[in-house]
């Protein structure tokens, strides 16, 4: 696209050229946040303590260490991992506009909100795309070094989607409390009380009142149940923050179901005795295409309501 001649005789410069000009002027402010580093820094702390730590174990105890060919395909950044990325990238990134005052010299640009919008949605898109490869790559190589060589890798990038897509629910609902609010204290505030709220909610439910269904429809890790494979036991959470684990075990074992258990507690001679009686029953392919679709809305609505808050938003001067 070529860019037009404004009255004066200067170039106009072409609409990808704006564009992309905001996408750079959020990346770079991104990437210069000390938050952001830090976190990244502690992830890849805790991905080579993964295999680092089975190696000082092997060595002061003279056992070798058993291969693991699964051990790259299985990996998927946990709830907690995938909520502080989004809230470190996305917290300030509409109200530090309104509480700083660079809206105002941004908007004498030749940009429109909705552009502006767009860029930073895009510009967040590509810094948690480049971490999260970054990432993925080096559990594979270390998984590799450590384990042995490493079965499926072809569907790795399967669980970076998914990872993704997890974490742009909470993208998508930080953006809309930043927008709503102008405040980065008041969406912080409230993307932690989400969060912690169902985290801490939805186990105490699925315990007391039985693993119901309705809990996958939230944010989060939903319901957690039991699939039984060939590779023995294991747990698979239902939710939004699942859909990684989740596309990787209907890739493995897409004629899988999943049991959810409910627990009882009773006192028998003066002991508790607690007792599991299965809940419901559902295949992994029913879990997985809910959670990505229960996903994408909650983004799309989440996502939706930013862009009106921001569109409409008043600037006091």
């Amino acid at each position: 696209m070529t860019a037009t001649r404004t009255s004066t005789g200067r170039p106009h410069p072409s609409w990808f050229t704006r564009f992309w000009a905001v996408v750079r002027y959020e990346m770079l402010w991104n990437i210069r946040k000390k938050k952001f580093l830090g976190l990244v820094i502690v992830a890849f702390i805790f991905a080579t303590l993964s295999w680092v730590l089975p190696v000082v174990l092997s060595a002061t105890t003279d056992q070798a260490i058993n291969a693991n060919p699964e051990y790259a395909v299985t990996f998927t950044i946990p709830g907690i991992g995938i909520f502080l990325f989004a809230l470190i990238t996305a917290m300030n990134s509409i109200s530090s506009e309104f509480e700083s005052g660079t809206i105002v010299p941004l908007l004498t640009k030749p940009v429109s909100r909705s552009m502006i919008f767009l860029g930073k949605l895009l510009a967040t898109f590509m810094i948690i795309l480049v971490t999260y490869t970054i990432l993925f790559v080096y559990v594979v190589i270390g998984g590799a070094v450590v384990y042995g060589p490493q079965n499926n890798l072809h569907l790795v990038p399967l669980g970076l989607f998914g990872n993704i897509l997890s974490t742009f629910v909470w993208i998508a609902i930080i953006l809309a409390a930043g927008a709503l609010s102008k405040s980065t204290i008041v969406s912080t505030l409230v993307a932690l009380g989400v969060f912690i709220g169902l985290f801490l909610a939805v186990p105490i439910i699925a315990v007391f009142a039985g693993p119901s269904p309705v809990l996958n429809y939230l944010p989060g890790s939903g319901a957690s149940g039991t699939m039984m494979t060939t590779q023995g036991p294991i747990t698979v959470g239902a939710g939004t923050d699942g859909i990684g684990a989740n596309l990787i075990n209907y890739a493995l074992y897409s004629s899988a179901n999943v049991d959810f258990n409910t627990t009882n507690i009773e006192l028998q001679d003066g002991q508790p005795l607690i007792t599991q009686a299965l809940a419901y029953s559902e295949p992994i392919s029913v879990i997985t295409s809910r959670s990505v679709a229960t996903a994408v809305v909650y983004t799309i609505v989440f996502l939706f309501i930013a862009w009106i808050a921001f569109k409409w938003a008043q600037i006091l001067e």
